[in-house]
């Protein structure tokens, strides 16, 4: 039943955990709500370490905890250290992440870089969570695009054998970043391609360019620390060695009475110039709750991309995948409806397709837009900002907002050393754990890390209100986990980990004040010991946060 909750409630005055079970299993069972949370309340109230439990509301299940068993809690957290929260899927379930999937037509921009990041850190998650995850870059290499880019490659090359080629026309990539490839191109072949038909040298070109522009997507996406499993060429869709995979699958749909020859309404509001009144082959999209069927062939013959689209999913399942993520743009929200229709269509129902949407990544500099980039002329690249600011704190940042919401990114602001950056905020509350570990390891030579276990005499020392809560908070680490890994939302992690570092920073602040709650008591070698519990805690959380989120806790802020 994974509606069924068991969370703290939003009101700690109410008690440590909140039950809805009784609200969910009512109406299977029978039962009114009440009812059944008095049976459960009945048989909890025998449970050890539980003090009290009451019935709030239509049926809420409010249980207290005594507390020394947050006192043992805290001992497994340290124990477990950063694979605190650590999942086991049963039965290690595969999840294909699909994600940055760019043209190959250039550097990677900061347009790429959000869904870059959403995509890695959600695959960090669900592995984290215990699932078998595939990253995987679909490599979008066989539309007019490439030729294109392969005719400006063309250019380049002929440049470097030394001709003037004077502006590079309308319609071409003008980027320098081909320069390098005309190059190569000179240094592979000579001038053997000069003078030439398209024809004999375009093949040749496109591969040659596409080849040196997905190194280039590599190490920009390294930068950020992304290394994916599989890199998909579109290609092979019709070219591979497994035949045409786009007719395979129209033949499967068709024989699944899918697929149908007929003709389809004309848009809403004016008619695009290309649109044609005419029979087409289409899949019942509307079976699966799309909004119309949708075209496979073009009137040349040749596949539509959706057609090439529902291939490569079918080939993700047919290699095991029954979850599949894909992270896209904003821009393509009118996409979502038919390619989730798809998924079920191919896999019989057996899998399902999870679309995350990233929405643009406004730039400012001090408040002022970001408009130019230093290289490429005429947009950002991910390069520039991920050298600008550093690797954690664009990866941070990207994270800071839910994907489907738009984020303001201020080169000023992310490298403040402030409160009101969460990047700054989280990392010193790992490096502010590691300071005090090494004063405490100063005051007394004789403590030794890891820390030996809590005993239960020890368990006084950390029963303050302030150090409950905190502990608590830490609690709520391993469930975080699995629902931000179920609902595909990494971003919950980094709102996490700022909660986390503000009560750890709480505790820390309020220590000056009430000397019971300092980590470190320098007459009291065994108190220091137990209440070290606490930072150890914090610190193997805080690395285990980041880890998924793909940044690197910080030992010492400078």
């Amino acid at each position: 039943m994974s509606r069924i909750a068991v969370e703290p409630p939003r009101d700690p005055a109410h008690g440590d955990l909140a039950v809805n079970a009784a609200m969910v299993l009512a109406k299977p069972l029978g039962m009114a709500p009440r009812e059944l949370a008095a049976k459960l309340a009945a048989r909890l109230e025998r449970e050890p370490g539980i003090t009290s439990v009451q019935i709030a509301g239509p049926g809420f299940i409010n249980i207290r905890l005594e507390t020394g068993w947050w006192g043992r809690h805290l001992r497994r957290i340290v124990g477990a250290g950063r694979d605190f929260g650590r999942g086991v899927v049963p039965g290690g379930k595969k999840v294909n992440v699909e994600y940055v999937s760019a043209n190959p037509t250039g550097p990677m921009h900061v347009g790429h870089c959000r869904g870059a990041v959403v995509g890695d850190a959600l695959a960090s998650l669900l592995e984290f969570a215990g699932y078998e995850v595939t990253r995987e870059y679909y490599i979008n290499d066989a539309g007019s695009q490439v030729d294109v880019l392969a005719r400006s490659a063309h250019m380049r090359y002929r440049e470097a054998c030394g001709e003037d080629i004077g502006e590079i026309p309308e319609g071409l990539y003008p980027g320098d970043y081909l320069k390098p490839v005309g190059i190569t191109l000179k240094e592979k072949f000579g001038d053997s391609l000069l003078g030439r038909p398209e024809g004999e040298w375009m093949e040749t070109v496109r591969q040659t360019t596409i080849h040196a522009m997905m190194d280039m997507i590599r190490d920009d996406l390294a930068e950020l620390g992304i290394v994916h499993d599989v890199f998909f060429s579109e290609q092979t869709l019709t070219r591979g060695s497994e035949g045409d995979l786009v007719a395979e699958t129209i033949e499967d749909l068709r024989a699944r009475d899918l697929i149908y020859e007929g003709r389809l309404p004309p848009p809403k509001g004016q008619l695009p110039e290309d649109w044609e009144d005419r029979e087409q082959t289409l899949f019942r999209s509307t079976e699966f709750g799309d909004d119309i069927d949708r075209p496979l062939m073009k009137s040349d013959g040749s596949y539509t991309y959706f057609a090439n689209d529902i291939a490569y999913h079918r080939n993700k399942y047919l290699r095991g995948f029954k979850r599949q993520v894909d992270v896209w743009g904003a821009d393509h929200g009118g996409y979502v409806k038919r390619m989730t229709s798809a998924v079920k269509a191919i896999s019989g129902g057996e899998a399902s397709l999870e679309v995350r949407l990233c929405q643009l990544v406004k730039l400012f500099r001090a408040g002022e837009p970001v408009r130019m980039s230093k290289r490429a002329g005429d947009f950002v690249t991910l390069r520039d900002v991920t050298e600008e600011v550093g690797r954690d704190v664009v990866r941070f940042m990207m994270l800071m907002r839910k994907s489907d919401a738009p984020l303001d990114f201020d080169f000023a602001k992310v490298v403040e050393q402030s409160k009101d950056n969460p990047v700054f905020y989280v990392q010193y509350a790992h490096a502010r754990a590691k300071s005090i570990f090494r004063n405490a390891a100063e005051a007394f030579p004789a403590v030794s890390f890891p820390l030996r276990p809590l005993e239960p005499e020890d368990l006084a020392a950390i029963e303050h209100e302030h150090d409950m809560a905190l502990v608590r908070r830490l609690a709520e680490f391993p469930r975080l986990i699995e629902s931000a890994a179920e609902s595909g939302e990494p971003h919950r992690v980094a709102f996490y980990l700022y909660d986390l570092a503000s009560s750890f920073h709480g505790l820390w602040t309020l220590g000056k004040d009430l000397p019971q709650l300092r980590f470190i008591h320098e007459n009291n070698e065994q108190l220091t010991t137990v209440r070290l519990h606490l930072v150890a805690a914090v610190a193997a959380v805080v690395a285990a946060g980041l880890s998924v989120l793909g940044v690197r806790p910080a030992e010492e802020m400078r």
